[in-house]
């Protein structure tokens, strides 16, 4: 029996990553991610997969953003009871993100309730928090570079992707296929993160194309930073950051801490990160010295210039203050969490600002922000957008079209094929023609729910 792949998810948009590989009666899925963005893409949670939840024999995540590891509760709950196997900071980071996941699905359906917004008697969370802790129990981490045997006669190798802590390309053999998932590919030149490792030999190729369609700006997330935060602390506003709790807040604490260290920004320009997830995903950074390329006296130089607010009291007490701050807080598109009460207070004022710093899905409020909407709903009402809304262009934790492609061509021989998946259709095409181009490879674009023999 040969080998066949299909795309759950990821394909034809930059979320829900799901691709499940079939062969000789078993069945291993790669990345479990939740469909975030346009209401079209998250109802596909709700919907059941084309396979049992039972029937799936194994789980390999790439990393722990939830557009790859959210969906995981749903599967366990459903009937999933095998191995999810990812490195230990994946490990790690899915004990905070995924129960924080279930809690906010409970709070926002309570929310709806509460208010009668929803058009469901009662509204339900998709998955609780118990239920992501249940799911928790199934990880099992794996070292880097070392083969491990997630099903039996199957063989899979994590490397290095950058991105995030604990983010990783993944090599899987099987039925004599070499098939190679890119999981997200960071920057070479991450502030953050290491470089992507060089990618093995492989027949086949998964490759994400989030920024294929587009070049990173030749400035750095200093040089951009600098500038919007003198002007900020120059006329007495509020910064609202909407960051991603694994990654993106970190670099920003970072870059701030620097920009105060070089004088750009005034040493006492306040900063908060309200995000109990972000808290703990920061405690990580401390944990695995080896993933990252921040030195002890770089992480104590961010604790020391953030106030940390863990409470929902604290959070609250945030409105109370008076003078300019910035305010990191979750989620990093604007769907949900904190960040939409302090958007709701202060985005309607002309002296604040809002900076996004990352790719805003389709569909997201963070999308709508930076389009220039004048209006955008959040908490129930429409929020009229008046602050300057900033969006970094250099703080991207993914590669773009160009360091996408040099990675590609890193691989000691031509795949028979690369599948191009995890973004936007615009920026998919283009990765798919530039691989056509520029490497003479074949490269295809496939379908949400599409099959394929390997």
């Amino acid at each position: 029996m040969g080998v066949s792949l299909a795309f759950l998810g990821g394909a034809g948009t930059v979320t829900g990553s799901k691709y499940l590989v079939r062969h000789g009666g078993q069945a291993l899925l790669v990345d479990c991610g939740l469909f975030q963005g346009y209401k079209l893409l998250r109802e596909r949670n709700w919907q059941p997969l084309p396979v049992a939840s039972a029937a799936i024999d194994a789980v390999l995540l790439t990393h722990a953003h939830l557009d790859h590891s959210g969906y995981l509760p749903l599967l366990a709950r459903g009937g999933f009871a095998g191995a999810v196997h990812c490195t230990e900071a994946t490990r790690d980071l899915c004990a905070i993100l995924l129960p924080d996941s279930g809690h906010l699905q409970e709070e926002d359906a309570a929310f709806l309730n509460r208010h009668r917004l929803s058009r469901h008697a009662p509204a339900l969370p998709l998955y609780t928090r118990q239920d992501a802790l249940h799911s928790l129990r199934l990880l099992r981490a794996q070292p880097w570079h070392a083969p491990f045997a997630p099903l039996p006669g199957w063989r899979a190798e994590l490397r290095g992707a950058g991105h995030i802590l604990g983010a990783a390309s993944i090599l899987l053999e099987v039925g004599g296929r070499r098939v190679l998932f890119s999981g997200d590919l960071g920057r070479p030149d991450d502030l953050l993160m290491h470089a992507p490792e060089p990618p093995p030999e492989a027949d086949v190729v998964l490759v994400e194309s989030t920024y294929g369609d587009r070049s990173h700006p030749g400035t750095n997330v200093l040089d951009e930073l600098a500038p919007a935060l003198a002007r900020l602390a120059a006329r007495g506003g509020v910064a609202v950051v909407p960051v991603f709790a694994v990654g993106r807040a970190q670099l920003l604490l970072h870059a701030i801490a620097q920009l105060k260290q070089q004088g750009r920004v005034p040493k006492g320009l306040p900063v908060y990160l309200d995000s109990p997830m972000a808290l703990d995903a920061t405690e990580l950074f401390g944990r695995h010295r080896d993933a990252h390329r921040l030195g002890q006296e770089q992480l104590v130089a961010m604790a020391r210039g953030t106030t940390l607010v863990r409470s929902v009291e604290e959070s609250k007490a945030l409105a109370g203050l008076h003078g300019p701050r910035v305010i990191l807080s979750a989620s990093g598109m604007a769907t949900g969490g904190r960040v939409l009460h302090h958007l709701a207070l202060h985005a309607g004022e002309h002296r604040n600002m809002v900076i996004l710093t990352g790719h805003q899905a389709g569909g997201t409020r963070g999308a709508r922000i930076a389009a220039g909407e004048a209006n955008v709903r959040m908490l129930g009402r429409d929020v009229a957008i008046r602050a300057e809304v900033v969006q970094l262009g250099s703080a991207s934790a993914h590669a773009d079209g160009a360091q996408t492609l040099a990675w590609l061509s890193r691989m000691p021989g031509a795949p028979q094929t690369v599948y191009v998946v995890h973004g936007e259709p615009q920026a998919a095409q283009a990765l798919q023609a530039r691989i056509h181009a520029e490497l003479g490879w074949r490269a295809e674009l496939p379908e949400h729910g599409q099959s394929v023999a390997l």
